[in-house]
């Protein structure tokens, strides 16, 4: 069986949806529909409660049905039991509702009373659903005809079965039974009175049944017109009928009547239907038994002692007469002739009873012009007034009733009286005439049924067309009136008749054409021109009294204002122009005194009618009140400024208080405010700011709405119509004018203590603002409105006919309060302290504002709703302690559940919008986004505030430890949620769906809400929403044509919900097991996969591309959803770019629109622009409007004076047509918005995706290529727009740079802990093929024809990152030696050729530079013009491009091309002309410093890649000497450069300075000296050697760079100092003088280095890290190097002779103090052999330890990668075999530093070693103290004295020890090293032995 729920959301999505219904919601609700037929049927019957169930129950183990036996606890079976007591239910079906209700409520924590409420609340909620879906089927068969045929067919023969089957007889005794004081009706004496609702609120339980009791007797109504009532449902229907009719005396329950009204019409409607279904092949089915006719008209005709029945009993005698009228015909045919006489004796029966009884006043007055008959569902108002409509054309199509009719007009026109005199001084002195008055007070019928008909037609008027028979009655109807009684409800007829458009047309036609002798047009002027010269007349008579105006015909011209009022409203608006040319007459009699107040109501409400007809006739209408109305005298200087009232004395003052007061009627005062309104509105010239109008304020300040609430009022209507006619005037002022700075000096002068602004200076803005900042009368009479409280309110609105009044009165109070709010703020700071800002007025009585925030709860209306939420918004951005203050005056929790009712009953409205401001649909969608708009804005604001209220967050402890109990607390929270979970109707509700993702984003984000929502929505039954991703998410956006604001909201919607999913994947906590469960679930919905298991110790799955290296970017994956959404978002976005000054270039006065759009004061408040509720700048076409017309009146002088119908024309369609602009520019700049913001969304999911959980994925590589593939795709496409390319090309470089990292992560199965030397090779690498489609891709998109700088930055980026990921075929980190040697002995390293993998990259390379090579001119030319004319960033970044394309040019065509376009000289020239100055706190000068290094990085490239050539052609272009000129090269800089956050320490400007011009700029010369290893020696000395050392000649850096301290030197430094020997020893070799010192310099390093022992030359490694201290020990090692090179070039090129020791030194030349002996470099080779040794044991080690990997314990590989850690290794809590890897990769590392280092002490013994052989071998020349042939100038003469013997013998045991080394430690082939080792060592032997 299908539950009552389930079977109503059936029924809502197939039959009261936007769309028609789809096939299977076709068969899933007739399927539904069968199941639940018993429960139909039996509707609301149970099973009743039984003695072996409660005794089960009492056990405290029940079985329920379809589950096994649950356990109870006393409370539990208490609460059951009183269920069962209560209900009148099954003890069983008792348990099994607490089941329920603990599932959708939760009962921890609960009281027991609450429980049983709630409980019994879900009950009575499932009754309802299950009547609310008998009566949508009952509705949808009846009103709704165009749905889809065939299932109204099938769902018409289903209720067709069921009610043949008794469920109408079923809803007779239901309605019967519930009305019993017993449980199962209203309830027993001892039962719960009350109940908590689906919105969990306490509702009294007798209000849930009468409104179960109405929902069943409407379902009445429709059922009698599904199948047609028998006699016995007549029967009992009277039955029911005359019981609800007895209980209505002395009550005002509106609920009681509306169930008797339901009554009532089902008799109507059976009777009038059942009649008119009667044709000759088809009877009426009551009429046809004779026995029936007889016995209801017995029944009928039985007289009553109640005076309430009786009338609605004969109502229904007015049905059946109408019944029996309708059938005569039939029955006449078939019936015999007795029988015949007898129903036409029946039928004249009941027209005179009828008409004695006066049934149609009784309708009128106790049904139709009641509230609760106005109040009651509109549905049903519709159908009784339709079959009212039915029975009255019937009625008076019949002879009979027309005779009737006929008769009782004769009667009415002999019976009143043609005349009566009006006015207080008329007395009756005839006593005749009291008889007659009397029977005039008695309602007349004929009257009765004229005001029937009108009322009938008044509220449905679209039943007047075509409607021939009213016509016909009418005619008959406006003959040979002889009295004002008749008349005044003929022409009342006549009003409602004209309430069309066709209707008002027919009317004016018929009293245009004098159908009727005494009714017409002529016959209403007339009457005005007779009184008009009688009142003339009066007054030129001296002492004469104005003659009295008589009764008769003052309602008479009521009536006929009436009529035209309805003809001008209503009639077609260009006839309209022509009916009354003339329409001074209605103003002629308003000044007069004794002229009735209503009758100059009726003048005035007729006159504003006339203003909507014409431009032109506003200043008419202000002429002549100004000539012929009374004047607003208010003060003895103040008047109307074009016209002072000085002489006259009654005045409105006066007929308000002396005339009108005392009658306790206002009619004159309401219609006069009612004009004046309507003229205002109209102004568009607001530059006198309201001073015009002042008197009509002031009068309506101080005598109109200042003492309303005091008067007395014959009629309730009147006093609210009069306080609206004051509010509207209060906010019509608000809106119209705004403040300035001259009115806050005016109010501050007041302030503080100046006098009072006289009269004449007042102005009305001013004044309201000073009234409510002072909590004056304006203010506390609003407040008296609103204070008697929502449920006052509601109860009024119910229940008295004055309802909507208040109603209207309340939500202009709140609309005036939220307009004073907009501006108090404005002022405040200037007025106090004698005016405060409106919410400190409010916070002195906090009930004030507790009374203004309940009005949420008021669903009537929405627009009282939204104020009420727009003031809850303003007050909690302004008072701290507003939640404070209302959890103090316990009205938090009700306001709580006050904001959830209304966010779901609202949400349950949603329909689609119209473009129209009224629409129901526009309305609701505006309440729910005010009320988001309210929990978004205040998710951010100090805590506790308005969203941590609404949402239950725990405002008692602390916000960010809530535990979110959406089940327990009834709150918005919980109506989001589940309308999120559901997406129902998403064409309808999208735009609610959007707010209530973003709504959840921003909580989200919040720190203080972001745990507990994150905790919430990672539970299993939400996952982040991720299930809508394979629904809304890759659905097909709507068509731009047909739903555009569909199509904007469905990219919101998607949009939030991706960023949404994005901040799960981002902030969960992957400990969690939910968060670890969502985030698979979210990565296995966006990339159509599953999800690898995660566990606690971050274990994953291996990667399934890790085999084979060549089939990573070939693969195919499933296709994703993340690819469907950029799909989706891929479209070319709507042209917002055409201007106005386009679309109106053809336009006359389109220069008119260019000014205003493009005044700077358009973006202000007040504008024509504003921000939508999205952050959208968009155009006000309301105030768009306005400004034109208003500039159009001031540019045309013309149109100012109304003078030219013709300009206004032109004026009004341009206006329309740039309106129409407007409109299609705000629509296509938010389809923008919505595409960008979707498309931001979807990067944030990926960038995250991709670079925080993209380990939980296998085919990570194919994922990553797949998405930069796509993105790469997009944004080359034309229909991307720049700013979707930007974000593209974000998402892009992280793919890019995911797919970098991604070769190199830990591969390797899960079923084994071990690791091989195969996995450092990378296996990840894209094929070939792939990376050529993402450079060809990239190239297109760079290329693109709209493009930006900050654009192209980003794809210079995304190239460089592509050119470093096809560099590094192998793990960087990882040198090759160690690889090739450690696959040596590999089992499975057959295919792993690392030759094939240089042959791989090579061709890559070339590939790479072919592709280039075609898009050269396109690419080289963009970026040749970004490197010289871009920004500083984007001139680095083009740079560094221009390097990565000279890095893979294998054919020199770069460098043609940069040569070709002079771009290196320029590069040239820029580094000649660089300066740099301190720029205190501004980046300039640090991006200039980048920008040059990207110029000596490009230089130094161009250098080293093309080798001499390359050299060559710098040189030509003279770079040394512009290096020369260089002027960063010397510069101290302070200043900006301290900021720069540097890994070498030290001063910062230093260390910036040295890394950023100082090193590149060596660098750059150290690689153009490679030209002299390569030329002749005279050839390099007479130019390149003469450039260089000019260079060095005029700088101090060397000599600065020579003279730093070793000891202290950081890495940049020794860098330096490595450059700096380098050129030295390549160039100054040649040089024959030292003038400068560098020699000596040299010497010096030499010495200081050489003589230090092997742990100096560590530079304390271990005080830094692994790292950083091999990488010292190699760069001191590579200094000891170049120096020892120099030395061993002096020594074998220049023949220099080093002394044996210092003991041998010559002291008288000061040149030999600097050379370093024979004996120091023994010393050093001592050192080096022993750093040697060191490095190669410590390679053996650690390859050893690399082997074993596999055998080490997690404790023992642990402390490897402890030692060896660089500070950014993975976390200890990884699997085994991942901290294997990491140590194994460390380990190689290492490994590779230090066969770095063995290669260069190698390299460096062997030089020292060949310099001492060259000495022991040249030992004649070298120890002749004789002899100095072989002697620089600048060098050392022999000493003979020297003992070799020393030397030799400190010399042999490091020869020993090198004799020692092994190919096997240190990797290397020794055969070269060992021969010298063995010369020298038999020399040293040879030395030894002389």
């Amino acid at each position: 069986m299908v539950s009552p729920k389930e079977l109503l959301s059936e029924i809502e999505s197939s039959l009261l949806g936007p769309n028609p219904p789809s096939p299977t919601q076709k068969i899933q609700l007739i399927h539904a529909l069968r199941r639940s037929r018993s429960s139909l049927q039996s509707l609301l019957k149970f099973p009743a409660p039984k003695v072996s169930d409660r005794v089960q129950v009492e056990s405290r183990e029940v079985r329920l049905p379809d589950s096994g036996p649950i356990s109870l606890d006393e409370q539990d079976v208490q609460i059951a039991l009183k269920l069962s007591d209560d209900l009148h239910l099954n003890e069983i079906d008792c348990v099994q509702l607490l089941v329920s209700a603990n599932q959708e409520w939760g009962f921890l924590g609960r009281e027991p009373l609450d429980i049983l409420r709630l409980t019994a609340g879900i009950w009575y909620t499932g009754r309802r659903d299950l009547l609310t879906a008998l009566y949508s089927l009952l509705r949808a068969v009846v009103l709704d005809p165009g749905l889809d045929d065939d299932l109204i067919s099938d769902v018409q023969k289903y209720l067709e079965d069921l009610l043949n089957s008794g469920l109408r007889q079923r809803l007779l005794s239901l309605i019967k039974e519930l009305n019993r004081e017993e449980p199962a009706g209203l309830g027993g004496p001892n039962s719960e009175p009350y109940v908590i609702d689906s919105r969990g609120a306490l509702v009294e339980r007798r209000a849930v049944v009468c409104r179960e009791r109405l929902l069943l007797g409407h379902c009445l109504i429709l059922s009698v017109l599904v199948v047609r009532a028998s006699s016995k449902d007549i029967k009992e229907l009277l039955a029911v009928l005359k019981d609800t009719a007895a209980e209505l005396n002395g009550s005002n329950d509106v609920l009681k009547y509306q169930i008797t009204y339901s009554i009532l019409f089902s008799l109507i409607i059976a009777f009038i239907s059942d009649a008119l279904s009667g044709s000759p092949d088809k009877s009426s089915l009551l009429s046809s038994d004779a026995s029936f006719r007889h016995e209801c008209q017995e029944n009928l005709f039985i007289v009553g002692n109640d005076p309430s029945v009786e009338g609605f009993i004969g109502s229904v005698r007015l049905a059946w007469t109408v019944h029996l009228m309708t059938t005569q015909d039939v029955n006449d045919s078939r019936d015999t002739i007795s029988s015949a006489s007898s129903d036409m004796k029946d039928i004249c029966s009941c027209l005179e009873t009828i008409f004695t009884s006066n049934v149609f006043q009784f309708l009128l007055d106790k049904v139709l012009r009641t509230a609760a008959y106005q109040n009651d569902d509109e549905d049903m108002v519709y159908m009784y007034n339709a079959y009212l409509h039915k029975l009255i054309s019937c009625f008076l199509s019949h002879p009979l009733a027309r005779d009737k009719v006929k008769e009782i007009k004769d009667k009415a026109m002999a019976e009143l009286s043609p005349y009566r005199v009006s006015g207080s001084t008329a007395h009756v002195h005839d006593v005749s005439m009291q008889g007659q008055q009397a029977a005039e007070a008695a309602p007349q019928p004929y009257i009765s049924l004229l005001e029937f008909v009108s009322e009938i037609y008044q509220k449905e008027p679209e039943l007047l067309s075509g409607n021939d028979v009213l016509w016909t009655f009418v005619n008959f109807a406006g003959e040979d009136h002889n009295n004002f009684q008749t008349l005044v409800a003929f022409l009342k007829l006549l009003s409602t008749l004209a309430s069309t458009e066709e209707g008002a047309s027919k009317v004016f036609d018929l009293l245009q054409s004098k159908t009727f002798r005494s009714v017409g047009w002529s016959t209403l002027f007339d009457c005005i021109s007779i009184y008009e010269d009688k009142f003339k007349q009066s007054l030129q008579s001296a002492g004469a009294i104005l003659p009295e105006f008589q009764e008769g015909d003052a309602k008479a011209l009521v009536a006929y204002l009436s009529v035209l009022q309805k003809v001008i409203e209503n009639g077609n608006p260009i006839e309209r122009k022509n009916w009354f040319p003339d329409i001074e007459p209605l103003f002629k009699l308003l000044s007069y005194e004794n002229v009735p107040p209503y009758l100059k109501g009726a003048f005035r409400n007729a006159i504003s009618t006339f203003i909507q007809v014409s431009p032109n006739i506003k200043g008419t209408i202000w002429n002549f009140l100004e000539q012929y109305d009374l004047p607003v005298v208010v003060g003895p200087n103040v008047g109307n400024n074009s016209q002072p009232f000085t002489t006259q004395v009654y005045d409105m003052r006066f007929e308000l208080n002396e005339i009108e007061a005392r009658r306790e009627q206002y009619p004159s005062t309401i219609s006069f405010l009612n004009l004046l309104n309507a003229l205002t509105a109209e102004e568009r010239d607001v530059g006198d700011r309201g001073r015009r109008f002042i008197g009509i304020f002031r009068f309506v300040y101080d005598h109109v709405f200042g003492p309303f609430p005091q008067r007395a009022y014959a009629d309730a209507s009147e006093k609210w119509q009069l306080a609206i006619s004051c509010l509207q005037h209060f906010r019509m002022i608000l809106k119209m004018y705004d403040t300035t700075d001259e009115d806050i000096d005016s109010g501050a002068d007041q302030s503080s203590g100046s006098q009072s602004t006289p009269l004449q200076m007042q102005i009305p803005i001013i004044e309201l603002l000073k009234d409510f900042m002072s909590g004056k009368t304006i203010f506390r009479n609003i407040m008296g409105i609103l204070l008697p409280g929502v449920n006052s309110i509601i109860t009024q609105r119910s229940t008295k006919t004055y309802g909507l009044l208040l109603e209207k009165a309340v939500l202009l109070s709140l609309e005036i309060l939220i307009l004073v709010l907009e501006k108090d703020l404005i002022v405040s700071d200037y007025w106090r302290p004698l005016y405060q800002p409106l919410d400190v007025i409010l916070a002195q009585d906090h009930n004030q504002i507790l009374a203004i925030l309940e009005y949420v709860r008021y669903d009537f209306r929405p627009e009282i709703q939204q104020c009420s939420i727009k003031i809850m918004s303003i007050l909690s951005n302004r008072m701290v302690g507003l939640v404070p203050l209302l959890l103090k005056n316990n009205a938090a929790n009700s306001l709580v559940e006050d904001y959830a009712a209304c966010l779901e009953l609202r949400s349950e409205e949603c329909q689609v919008v119209e473009n129209s401001s009224d629409d129901p649909g526009v309305l609701i969608m505006q309440v729910l986004t005010c009320l988001f708009q309210l929990l978004i804005e205040n998710v951010s604001r100090p805590a506790p505030n308005v969203t941590h209220l609404l949402l239950k967050f725990d405002l008692d402890t602390s916000i960010e430890r809530t535990i979110l109990q959406p089940k327990f607390h009834y709150s918005c929270l919980k109506v989001i949620l589940d309308i999120l979970e559901k997406l129902s109707k998403p064409d309808v509700n999208s735009l609610l769906h959007e707010f209530g993702f973003q709504l959840l984003y921003e909580l989200c984000s919040d720190t203080l809400t972001c745990g507990p929502t994150m905790d919430l929505l990672s539970k299993k039954k939400y996952q982040f929403f991720v299930k809508h991703l394979d629904t809304v998410g890759v659905e097909p956006l709507p068509k731009r044509n047909s739903s555009q604001a569909f199509r904007i909201s469905s990219l919101h919607l998607r949009a939030w919900l991706l960023k949404l999913l994005a901040i799960g994947l981002h902030a969960g906590d992957m400990t969690n097991t939910n968060y670890r469960e969502t985030c698979q679930s979210i990565l296995a919905h966006l990339f159509g996969q599953q999800s690898t298991e995660y566990n606690l110790d971050h274990s994953i799955s291996p990667s399934v591309t890790r085999n084979h290296p060549e089939g990573v970017g070939n693969r195919v994956v499933a296709r994703s959803k993340v690819l469907e959404l950029l799909e989706i978002v891929q479209f070319r976005s709507p042209d917002t770019t055409v201007k106005y000054s386009q679309a109106l270039s053809n336009m006359k006065y389109g220069y008119i629109a260019e000014d205003v759009l493009g005044s700077p004061a358009a973006s202000e408040k007040g504008g024509v622009y504003y921000y939508s509720e999205r952050g959208d700048r968009l155009i006000d076409l309301a105030a768009l409007r306005d400004q034109l017309w208003q500039k159009c009146k001031f540019d045309t002088p013309q149109m100012s004076s109304y003078g030219s119908e013709i300009e206004i024309i032109e004026v009004r369609d341009t206006v329309q047509q740039l309106l129409r602009w407007a409109w299609k520019y705000n629509k296509n700049l938010e389809e923008q918005a919505a595409q960008l913001h979707m498309l931001n969304g979807w990067s944030q999911l990926v960038e995250v995706s991709a670079s925080r959980r993209i380990s939980f994925l296998e085919a990570r590589s194919e994922i990553m290529f797949q998405l930069l593939d796509a993105s790469l795709t997009a944004s080359g496409s034309r229909d991307c727009s720049l700013k979707m390319a930007f974000i593209l090309s974000q998402v892009a470089l992280t793919c890019m740079a995911k797919l970098r990292d991604e070769r190199f992560q830990s591969p390797g199965p899960l079923s084994t802990d071990t690791v091989s030397y195969l996995d450092i090779v990378t296996l990840k690498q894209l094929s070939n093929g792939a990376c050529h489609s993402i450079l060809f891709k990239l190239i297109i998109a760079i290329l693109r024809n709209e493009s930006s700088e900050a654009l192209r930055r980003r794809q210079y980026a995304l190239l460089l990152s592509y050119f470093q990921y096809c560099q590094h075929m192998l793990d960087p980190d990882v040198p090759t030696t160690v690889l090739q040697g450690l696959l040596v002995n590999e089992e499975d390293s057959e295919d792993v050729d690392l030759q094939k993998i240089d042959k791989d990259q090579a061709e890559l390379a070339r590939a790479n530079f072919s592709i280039l090579k075609k898009e050269a001119q396109g690419i080289l030319d963009m970026v040749t013009k970004d490197a010289t004319q871009a920004s500083e960033s984007g001139k680095t970044m083009a740079l560094y491009v221009l390097d990565a394309l000279v890095c893979i040019d294998h054919e020199k065509f770069f460098l043609s091309q940069l040569q070709s376009r002079g771009f290196l000289r320029s590069c040239l020239m820029s580094i000649s002309n660089s300066s740099y100055q301190d720029g205190g706190h501004s980046i300039d000068p640090l991006q200039k410093l980048y920008t040059l290094e990207a110029v000596l990085a490009l230089l130094l490239r161009i250098s080293h890649h093309y080798g001499k050539s390359g050299a060559q052609v710098l040189f030509t272009m003279g770079a040394m000497e512009h290096i020369s000129s260089c002027k960063a090269i010397n510069l101290q800089l302070k200043g900006s450069l301290k900021r720069v956050n540097n890994k070498f320490g030290g001063d910062q400007s230093v260390v910036g300075h040295k890394r950023m011009a100082i090193t590149p700029l060596l660098r750059l010369v150290f690689c153009l000296t490679s030209v002299v290893n390569t030329s002749e020696f005279f050839e390099v000395k007479n130019k390149v050697v003469r450039e260089v050392i000019d260079f060095i000649s005029h700088q101090l850096l060397f000599d600065r760079i020579l003279r730093e301290d070793v000891s202290h030197a950081d890495e940049l430094t020794m860098e330096q100092m490595n450059l700096v020997v380098g050129i030295l020893s390549k160039v100054w070799p040649y040089e024959e003088s030292d003038e400068h010192g560098i020699v000596q310099g040299l010497f010096g390093m030499m010495r200081s280095l050489f003589a230090r022992n092997t742990e100096f030359l560590t530079l304390g490694k271990s005080s830094l890290s692994v790292e950083n201290g091999w990488k010292s020990e190699l760069n001191m090692f590579r200094l000891c190097f170049s120096l020892n090179s120099y030395l061993y070039f002096l020594v074998t090129r220049k023949s220099i002779r080093l002394q044996v020791s210092e003991g041998s030194v010559n002291y008288s030349a000061h040149a030999e103090q600097q050379q370093p002996t024979l004996s120091l470099l023994s010393s050093f080779l001592d050192s080096v052999t022993s750093a040697l040794e060191r490095a190669a044991e410590e390679k053996y080690l650690l390859l050893s330890k690399i082997q074993d990997i596999n055998e080490l314990s997690r404790q023992e590989v642990d402390e490897i990668i402890n030692m060896y850690s660089c500070g950014d290794s993975d976390p200890p809590s990884d699997n085994i075999q991942k901290r294997r890897y990491t140590a194994m990769v460390q380990m190689c590392q290492i490994v590779g530093y230090r066969d770095q280092l063995v290669t260069l002490l190698l390299l460096l013994a062997e030089n020292v070693l060949n310099i001492i052989l060259v000495h022991f071998q040249d030992g004649s020349s070298t120890y002749d103290s004789n002899r100095a042939t072989n002697v620089l100038t600048y060098g050392t003469e022999s000493d003979s004295d020297e003992p070799l013997s020393a030397l030799c013998t400190k010399l042999m045991p490091t020869l020993e020890r090198l004799e020692l080394l092994t190919e096997r430690k240190t990797g290397h082939s020794l055969k070269v090293f060992q021969r010298l080792v063995n010369s020298l060592k038999e020399m040293a032997c040879q030395k030894l032995s002389l």
